[in-house]
């Protein structure tokens, strides 16, 4: 049972094509192309420039899929499309050129669609608590008395770049999703989503990336504060040169580091998990419920 999920984020779109057996994920394709549709997002719209470059690279998706025999395609998009005030335009033009309608995903859904997919994709018991740093937000989902909770919060590499945030205001705007999550994190935080996955190929050293060397790597808080340390300091056009990181997230990846900096040391922890399961995992399965 082959299926497809194609995740529409505000910095990058992403594909998977897995195998469904018995509940489990089995990657068969997986890609990412940097569109960067929440460019302009103080704005309050999708740009013209920008919904160009995702539906190409969801067209091309969606062709890629089919010809490898997935007999569902799930389409999702997140914090950028339903932030905007012309998301329904951003929709219809997708389904015109794919003839799919794309979902769009509330903060709650995203949530708990990412810690679905790092319970399918790792062995991590529901202790855990789910970190996804997006483009344009954040999402936190953990257990509370027996039961996922989830919050999604209005700060992402993307968003906090643009807005020009520096830590206070990016303390500010996390701070109380972090003191509701800090009283049942007992258990260890996984990340997901590409800050975390780049920052693991960073302190990785990797200069091709490597999926099975970054998932359940160990991030320790001292590596994600040296790394802000040392990007800081430099260009963009110096970072691009940084082994691990894709020279399209040179500009966007100080706040996403910044952004896990305050989530770790706001939980009191000094490490997460990274995990190449994600939201894409959670996907996949849902095209058979």
């Amino acid at each position: 049972m082959l299926a497809a999920a194609i995740d529409v984020g505000s910095n990058s779109t992403r594909l998977l094509v897995a195998d469904i057996t018995g509940g489990k994920v089995v990657p068969i394709i997986t890609d990412m192309r940097t569109t960067r549709l929440g460019q302009g997002i103080m704005e309050g719209r999708l740009s013209d420039e920008a919904v160009s470059r995702t539906i190409a690279a969801i067209e091309d998706f969606v062709r890629r899929s089919c010809e490898h025999g997935a007999k569902k395609i799930n389409i999702a998009a997140t914090s950028a499309v339903r932030d905007a005030k012309n998301s329904r335009d951003f929709i219809n033009a997708v389904l015109s050129a794919t003839g799919i309608k794309p979902r769009v995903l509330s903060g709650t859904e995203e949530a708990r669609l990412s810690y679905e997919g790092v319970m399918a994709g790792t062995g991590y018991n529901e202790a855990v608590t789910v970190v996804d740093i997006g483009g344009g937000s954040t999402e936190f989902t953990w257990a509370s008395s027996g039961r996922p909770q989830s919050i999604s919060m209005n700060a992402g590499a993307v968003r906090m770049t643009e807005w020009g945030c520096g830590q206070e205001q990016v303390e500010a705007v996390l701070r109380k999703a972090i003191e509701t999550v800090k009283r049942d994190c007992t258990g260890d935080v996984v990340g997901v989503g590409g800050t975390v996955t780049t920052l693991a190929a960073m302190a990785l050293g990797l200069r091709v990336y490597n999926r099975e060397k970054v998932h359940g790597y160990k991030l320790t808080l001292n590596m994600v504060d040296q790394i802000y340390s040392d990007l800081i300091r430099l260009s963009v056009e110096e970072r691009k040169q940084l082994p691990g990181l894709q020279p399209e997230r040179a500009d966007i990846i100080p706040a996403g580091v910044l952004i896990l900096s305050v989530i770790l040391h706001g939980l009191e922890k000094e490490y997460l998990l990274v995990s190449e399961a994600d939201i894409l995992y959670g996907l996949v399965l849902c095209c058979w419920c």
